[in-house]
């Protein structure tokens, strides 16, 4: 099916599938007018009425004598600031006379099959042509010779849009990008709900959400990282739009680094949406023939609440965003030695614990830090990726295939990105950190950046990580980076260059990631931050998966997994089984629903399982082989949001499979009650005409009747989960397993 169409007399074009129409026009002054974003509408060759133009007081206009054509407003597709438009820009240049007026005209397009790559970055991308098509809409500044490319990606199933811009200085003076969004979107009311994930270190991407009005909306990051506080990712919903009616809008930044997601309403109610690259401290130099790619941004819309929205993000990023081996394969079970032995522990040690852990049934164990260098605590060793000896004599290589004798897996944590003064490296090389001259170097758990923005940084670090991996048997890799930058500065930049190394140092990231990726393509990758830090879609295309915080209760993994699932898919998610008390809220909570909240994710242990009573060892086999019966349904089957713990005492949500013959439902309890009501459910996603066999309650529901009237939550009997019981303490949980019954 034809899924872009252009109407050359009326200069219009319209990108749309089933489910979206997207409709856009050159206007008068040859800039790009936005027409329509929404559901799919009829095709007709003239949506000129839909430019809307009028005079207003106080307002100025492009045309010697017409009081009607003002760039202030009409809604356009990739606006400028100056030429009477007073909004925040979508592109802003710095001339070398000074002046930052540009005009971006249309000269013509391209329509392609399937989806470009963008070389050097993260993308979204398609397995064969007939998945999407791409609009490519060129546009001049003939007294720059600035070409601004447009690029729109209209997928063949789904409400997706992906979008990006470059541009090439095909002039013959230096210009300074100071301002380059991935997408700008004018929309003619501002009658929506911001949503955003926002919060801190443990507590990372909580739902927030607020009334747009006439001023500026905006979250955003200039800590080098897409950072713990703010992730790259908003909705704009209709104030009754729920999970699953109403309309909806999420936009999603492919990006690592510095961003800023910006909603301006002005005093007549548009609403114009931003999102890229952060403008502040950003400030790139384009020679004459240079070029620049923003990063690619995303944006779903949905006319059936955030359910439909999320799913069609979860689809899209699980399978045409992340990457290679490890995409559609169900993920290891795995346990990481960390909160089990922080920075004490010998070899000896490990293959205790890893013993343990193969004859529980788990299929990977982590080594995480301390294992390299002088790192006897956080204060040293960073850089220096050598095993140490007094703690590994027989290095990585003999650790590994110790590990791998026993029948598991073995994986290894890194943090490539830092160092310590207290290292070889540092000491060899004291200029690699980023840093400003003359200037106190801030540290971060005792540690500095290294500069990534440097190609011989990131090549060092990648042969020291690269031999690792080539000598030993690694099966997978958590990559770790456990501060923000501090002090942006490259001493291998030129001054007029400053303004590029946060970018750089992310398209470092992506180098080196990419390199690694490639050379080992059956190591599973693990993105970490601190935990949440930078879980970002970027990310994803070369880590299927992320340390989704650092907080492992079960009881606030609630809230971070649940926000998390507005974006991400379930199989993205890292989520173990930690020790108790908990580590980081020092709370208590049974063993089962520490497994309940894990099983929405990839699932492993944080802890020592030498340290578990005999029932509990017992408790911990049972979980781990029913997580291997079903987690490729936990996984990659369709995730539904029930009950949200952000509004109350319960949080439920489910899973079901692509046939709809076989659903989960996780039920959360944080706090008991005394003589309560009733309580049910309305399930969704089920088939109305399937009988569902419910093997906890030992019921029998036609799927219409799940929906309608709702699963039963009050009373509990035992069933086939490990540890299942009727609730009677604060933190419980349980899981209702539902399977179509043969007609």
């Amino acid at each position: 099916m034809e899924k872009i169409i252009f109407h050359k007399e009326t200069k219009t074009f319209h990108l749309y599938n089933e489910e979206i129409s997207y409709i856009m026009c050159v206007l008068e002054n040859g800039h790009m007018g936005q027409l329509y974003y929404g559901k799919r509408i009829h095709d007709k060759p003239d949506f000129s009425y839909l430019v809307e133009k009028c005079g207003r007081p106080m307002t100025s206009y492009i045309f010697e004598g017409d009081r009607s054509f003002s760039l202030e407003h009409i809604r356009q597709e990739y606006p400028v600031y100056g030429t009477t438009d007073y909004r925040h820009p979508a592109i802003e240049i710095m001339q070398e006379n000074g002046s930052n007026i540009s005009e971006f005209k249309y000269v013509g397009y391209e329509i392609l099959k399937g989806k470009p790559s963008l070389k050097g970055l993260p993308a979204t991308y398609t397995e064969s042509e007939e998945e999407a098509e791409t609009l490519k809409i060129i546009l001049k500044d003939n007294l720059t010779g600035a070409k601004l490319t447009l690029l729109y990606t209209i997928f063949s199933k789904g409400s997706a849009i992906a979008r990006s811009a470059h541009i090439c200085n095909e002039g013959e003076k230096v210009l300074h990008l100071q301002t380059m969004m991935s997408l700008n979107l004018d929309l003619p009311d501002k009658d929506y709900v911001w949503m955003q994930l926002s919060g801190a270190w443990s507590r990372e991407r909580y739902v927030k959400n607020r009334i747009l009005e006439q001023g500026i909306t905006a979250i955003d990051s200039m800590r080098g990282n897409s950072s713990h506080e703010h992730n790259p990712f908003m909705v704009l919903k209709r104030p009754n739009a729920g999970e699953t009616s109403g309309e909806v809008i999420g936009f999603s930044l492919i990006y690592s680094g510095n961003f800023r997601m910006q909603a301006e309403v002005d005093t007549h109610d548009v609403t114009r949406i931003t999102v890229g690259i952060n403008p502040d401290r950003f400030d790139w130099k384009l020679e004459p023939g240079e070029e620049f790619q923003t990063p690619e941004a995303v944006m779903v819309y949905s006319d059936q609440g955030l359910n439909r929205m999320s799913q069609t993000f979860h689809r899209l990023y699980a399978k045409r965003l992340a990457r290679g081996y490890w995409r559609d394969r169900p993920r290891p079970i795995l346990n990481n030695n960390w909160e089990a032995t922080y920075f004490n522990f010998t070899e000896d040690r490990l293959v205790q614990i890893a013993s343990k852990a193969k004859e529980c049934g788990v299929e990977l164990f982590v080594l995480d830090d301390g294992w390299f260098g002088q790192r006897n605590d956080d204060h040293a060793g960073l850089g220096d990726w050598v095993a140490n000896p007094e703690r590994l004599p027989n290095g990585i290589k003999g650790l590994s295939e110790r590990i791998e004798a026993m029948g598991i897996k073995f994986g290894l944590w890194f943090e490539p990105e830092m160092t310590n003064k207290d290292s070889d490296l540092y000491r060899a090389h004291p200029d690699w950190i980023l840093h400003t001259p003359g200037r106190n170097a801030s540290h971060g758990r005792y540690q500095y950046v290294l500069d990534f923005s440097r190609k011989e940084v990131v090549e060092y670090i990648y042969e020291m990580m690269a031999k690792i991996l080539s000598e030993a048997k690694v099966s997978y890799i958590k990559w770790d980076m456990n501060r923000s930058i501090t002090e942006c500065y490259s001493v291998a930049l030129p001054a007029d260059r400053q303004g590029e190394v946060f970018h750089r140092y992310i398209l470092g990231v992506y180098d080196l990631y990419e390199r690694l990726t490639s050379e080992f393509p059956e190591v599973l990758f693990e993105s970490c931050s601190s935990g949440g830090g930078r879980f970002d879609p970027g990310m994803l295309y070369y880590a299927p998966q992320g340390w989704t915080s650092d907080d492992s209760d079960a009881i606030e993994r609630l809230k971070i997994q649940y926000g998390t699932s507005l974006c991400y898919p379930i199989s993205s998610m890292g989520s173990h089984v930690s020790v108790i008390p908990n580590h980081q809220v020092f709370r208590k909570t049974p063993l089962h629903t520490r497994a309940n909240v894990a099983y929405f994710g990839t699932f492993g242990y944080e802890l020592d399982l030498n340290s578990l009573k005999e029932e509990e060892i017992a408790e911990v086999k049972e979980q781990i082989i029913f997580m291997k019966k079903y987690r490729k349904l936990f996984q990659f089957g369709d995730f539904y949001r029930l009950k949200s713990p952000f509004e109350g005492n319960e949080t439920i949500w489910m899973v079901v499979s692509e046939d709809k013959k076989t659903a989960i439902v996780g039920y959360y309890r944080t706090l008991n009650g005394v003589n309560q009501a009733y309580s049910r459910i309305k399930l969704q996603g089920l088939d109305p005409d399937m009988l569902y066999e419910n093997i906890l309650n030992k019921t029998e529901n036609y799927g219409d009747e799940l929906m309608n009237f709702g699963l039963i939550t009050t009373d509990v009997t035992a069933g086939e989960v490990p540890g299942d019981a009727t609730p009677c303490t604060d933190f419980e949980s349980r899981i209702y397993i539902l399977k179509a019954k043969e007609k």
